[in-house]
Parts: structure tokens; C-alpha cells; sequence
């Protein structure tokens, strides 16, 4: 073989490796975007109600001169402001771009900000959330990567309980693994053995799309996956039929994490 083949077929195999990689993005992207989906209709029934609290304290406000009447209703709005702000922030976040750039970042502090986003979705939908904060580690990681495979495990969570349910989500250490772990625990009706050895490969999906195109397109677990890969870290799942599923991701802690531990 030639030098100038074996040239040429290496720019095709970097001109393909270009392409994947394109491709790659591609279908991040648009699972984020259904995600999004999945939440816009809870997150603008949230802001309605934020709107409507704070036009009738305003109201409230305005019409009464009483000094206790007018503080009460400073401090409703004040208080629907801060829940506004803090969905706000959390989309904002969100929809950042995948950069691969990962930094120390508080766990706990990123799962509260993915609470912000879903948690209108589950009460609509009548899914009890319970938070276990069993510690505050800190990862080095993208913190939009994971908060997106976050949000992907929660839908995917409540979408497993059409008829409402329980959602446990915790955050620990692991001292025997010295790595820090966040569970998403649901009540739904779990996951045959037989689909669960498939769950992560691309394209699988144990569900059918609804009308809004939401579910059924194979993609998050498999690039939940990749992303904690890319973190060297894990993601584990345990299901039984009847009694639900967990899935746990793994994180190495950061060494200013290990030297404090």
C-alpha cells in the first residue's frame, strides 16, 4: 500500500471520527431538548402561579395602609421573586452549552438546583419527592452534563409511575469506594431482567413515544452512560417487577474532597 493511500484513508478516518463526534452532540442536544419538553408545561403552570402571587400581594399591598398588612404582602413577593429566581437559574444552567470543562462542583448543591426544575412536574403529576442529603462531596465534573442525566433519570422516573408514586433521590459518600454517590430511587413497576441487560444500549427503550413525542427514543440512558464515563465515574441500576427501580451514579470524589474526608 501506497504512502499516498494510506494518507488518504487516514483523513477519511479523521473526516468520520469528525462526523461522529458531530453526530454525538447532535443527539445530546436533542435529548436535552426533550427534556425540556417533557418539563415546559409544570415549569409555566409554576410561573403563573409565581405571577399571580405576586400581582394580588401587590394588589394587597397597595390597598392597605396598615404597616403589617403591607409587610406581609412585601414579603410574599419577595418570597415568589426568590422561587422565580431560583427556577430561573436552574434553566439558565441548564441550557448551557456541553463544553466538556468539568470543575469542582458541590453534589449536593447540583441536585438541589435539578430539584428546582422538576419537582412542579412531579406534583402535577402526583409523585412524591424525598430528598436524603447524607453529605455534601465534592466532584470535579460538568455540571450541565450530569444535571442532565439527572433530569433524564427523574422523567424517566415519573414517566415509570402514570398513576403517581414515590421518588427517592440521596446523595452520600461511599467510604468503601471513596466516591460519592447520587440514587435515584422510584416506586414504579420496575424492569424485567430480561429488558434490564439492555437498558443502556443505544436506541433500546422499554417504552413507546406519548403524543408529545416524550419518551421511546433510546437515548438517555445510553448517553448517561457515556457522560459518566467521560467523568470516571459509574451508573448502576437494581430493578424488580413490582417494586421499582434505583439507579446510582458514581463519582470519584476530588482530592481536596478525599483529603478532607
Amino acid at each position: 500500500m501506497s504512502n499516498q493511500t494510506i494518507e488518504s484513508l487516514e483523513k477519511r478516518v479523521q473526516e468520520l471520527e469528525s462526523q461522529i463526534e458531530d453526530y454525538q452532540k447532535q443527539l445530546i442536544h436533542a435529548q436535552k431538548m426533550s427534556s425540556v419538553g417533557a418539563l415546559a408545561s409544570s415549569i409555566t403552570h409554576e410561573f403563573n402561579n409565581i405571577l399571580t402571587t405576586v400581582i394580588n400581594y401587590a394588589k394587597l399591598g397597595l390597598r392597605h395602609k396598615e404597616e403589617e398588612r403591607r409587610e406581609k404582602a412585601f414579603t410574599k413577593i419577595l418570597s415568589a421573586g426568590q422561587r422565580a429566581a431560583k427556577i430561573t437559574t436552574g434553566m439558565l444552567s441548564y441550557a448551557r452549552g456541553n463544553e466538556g470543562r468539568q470543575e469542582p462542583v458541590d453534589l449536593q448543591l447540583l441536585v438541589k438546583s435539578v430539584i428546582a426544575l422538576v419537582e412542579k412536574d412531579l406534583s402535577m403529576n402526583r409523585v412524591n419527592l424525598h430528598t436524603h442529603f447524607e453529605s455534601n462531596p465534592e466532584v470535579v465534573l460538568n455540571p450541565n452534563q450530569i444535571q442532565q442525566v439527572l433530569v433524564n433519570l427523574i422523567v424517566n422516573a415519573r414517566q415509570a409511575m402514570p398513576s403517581g408514586g414515590r421518588i427517592d433521590l440521596a446523595v452520600r459518600i461511599n467510604p468503601e469506594s471513596n466516591m460519592a454517590e447520587v440514587i435515584v430511587r422510584d416506586s414504579g413497576a420496575g424492569i424485567p431482567s430480561e429488558q434490564l441487560q439492555h437498558i443502556f444500549d443505544q436506541f433500546y427503550t422499554t417504552k413507546e413515544a406519548d403524543e408529545n413525542g416524550q419518551g421511546g427514543t433510546g437515548l438517555g440512558l445510553s448517553l448517561a452512560k457515556e457522560v459518566m464515563e467521560a467523568h470516571k465515574g459509574r451508573i448502576r441500576v437494581e430493578s424488580a417487577v413490582g417494586k421499582g427501580t434505583a439507579f446510582t451514579l458514581k463519582f470519584p470524589l476530588s482530592t481536596a474532597a478525599i483529603e478532607a474526608a
